[in-house]
């Protein structure tokens, strides 16, 4: 079958799935492999459960007229979503960047929501698999699309693009994010730039940090449109608050690191149109969740809550950023997991943290992770190979009335500290 013909049968009800424990009625069911899966073995659980068509590449899984052959199924599926984009002519932004891509993408698409209907990555679903499901979640009702995109290696960017062919991209920093795929800083200014190329290439726009001086050289010969300069920092102790032309936003967000990321939304809200009103009223009813800069309130403890994902870059901004919040008389407790993907920039990297954590005015500082145990402390601050050692500490001695910031790689999964504190 090709292309055009499976599109037909998609544009019945717009819909695709590629996970039998999710399967919606009505939906066209994606056999996609992994390392430890095959998913053509539930082609037939797909139809049971309302699946109306099943995508497969064995042959031997064809046991009904509405399971489709191809020859490879990951392959199909990127190809049909670059087929639903050109149908639907609609302007789709495209992000990427070392740290608060997902952030950026969730405030661009609250703020475009007052006048669109918008459809925006769900979650962090920005890799060779999750651009395509973005994509095909777009309906002819969709009016403006927001697609972020991840990656770790070289050319993946280059690769989305191709899939997502976007009309607009910002990059929202280039930081020290995946080094043992990208092999230096430089490599990921490299493999992130890969946005601008293909937007430089096809003469489309691209929304630049005009006082980052990476982008502004990457993008010199480009069609740019700069941060609006109508905006500025007021504070962030401890929410973010900025100034829109007269009117002053109080966000939901922490850290001065976020005010790129906001500004970045207000810019594209007002260059499609959004007042500044209703700008206002969008940023301000963001929260953030999934373990992203989450301020919780755990007993007598004021949390910080940013274990969602880890790089060295972003490690230094959200310490920086919680040393300068107020204390308001408690204790500053810092709790850090393992940095992942850093190569054999690992050890240096962890211990330029450990001795950043040391400089600054936090109480305790406690490590955890096989990375931070090979480190070098100072007598006051703790060490665990693993999160069972930290929790056997934690169980045993209480940390009340603190603030304290929680941040590591997703690979850590510190949110589960939040259930042995009181």
């Amino acid at each position: 079958m090709n292309i055009e013909a499976l599109y037909n049968l998609y544009s019945q009800h717009y819909l695709v799935d590629t996970d039998t424990r999710n399967i919606r009625k009505n939906t066209i069911f994606f056999a996609l492999k992994g390392a430890n899966f095959n998913g053509n073995k539930f082609a037939e659980e797909a139809l049971s459960k309302g699946a109306l068509y099943c995508v497969v590449d064995e042959e031997k899984y064809k046991t009904s007229e509405s399971i489709i052959v191809v020859d490879d199924v990951l392959k199909t599926l990127q190809e049909l979503s670059n087929f639903h984009r050109k149908k639907l002519n609609i302007p789709i932004i495209s992000l990427t960047g070392s740290n608060g891509k997902t952030t950026t993408k969730e405030l661009i698409n609250i703020v475009l929501k007052e006048k669109f209907i918008t459809n925006a990555t769900k979650g962090n679903l920005n890799n060779h698999i999750g651009v395509p499901l973005t994509l095909l979640s777009m309906t002819p009702k969709t009016e403006i699309g927001i697609v972020e995109m991840g990656a770790n290696h070289h050319k993946e960017i280059a690769f989305l693009s191709t899939i997502a062919e976007p009309d607009y991209g910002y990059i929202t920093n280039f930081g020290k994010a995946h080094l043992e795929g990208f092999g230096s800083v430089e490599g990921v200014i490299e493999a992130k730039s890969e946005l601008y190329d293909f937007l430089i290439s096809n003469h489309k726009k691209i929304f630049v940090n005009q006082y980052d001086p990476i982008q502004v050289e990457k993008t010199k010969n480009a069609n740019v449109i700069f941060l609006e300069n109508s905006i500025s920092f007021v504070s962030a102790s401890p929410n973010v608050n900025v100034r829109l032309n007269a009117i002053n936003i109080q966000t939901n967000l922490i850290g001065k690191y976020n005010y790129n990321n906001i500004a970045c939304a207000i810019t594209i809200g007002k260059y499609f149109g959004i007042s500044d009103e209703k700008i206002k009223k969008a940023i301000e009813s963001y929260i953030s969740e999934n373990n992203r800069s989450q301020v919780l309130k755990i007993g007598s403890n004021d949390v910080v809550l940013d274990a969602y994902n880890a790089n060295p870059t972003s490690m230094r901004a959200a310490l920086e950023s919680f040393d300068q919040q107020l204390s308001n008389g408690k204790n500053k407790v810092v709790i850090l997991g393992d940095m992942f993907e850093l190569g054999d920039t690992s050890n240096k990297e962890h211990q330029e943290i450990v001795d950043l954590s040391n400089s600054l005015s936090f109480q305790k500082v406690f490590l955890i992770g096989e990375h931070f145990y090979q480190t070098d402390i100072e007598s006051n601050n703790l060490k665990f190979s693993n999160f069972e050692n930290f929790k056997d500490y934690l169980i045993q001695y209480d940390i009340n009335d603190s603030n304290i910031l929680i941040k590591g790689s997703r690979g850590m999964a510190l949110e589960r500290t939040l259930n042995f504190l009181n």
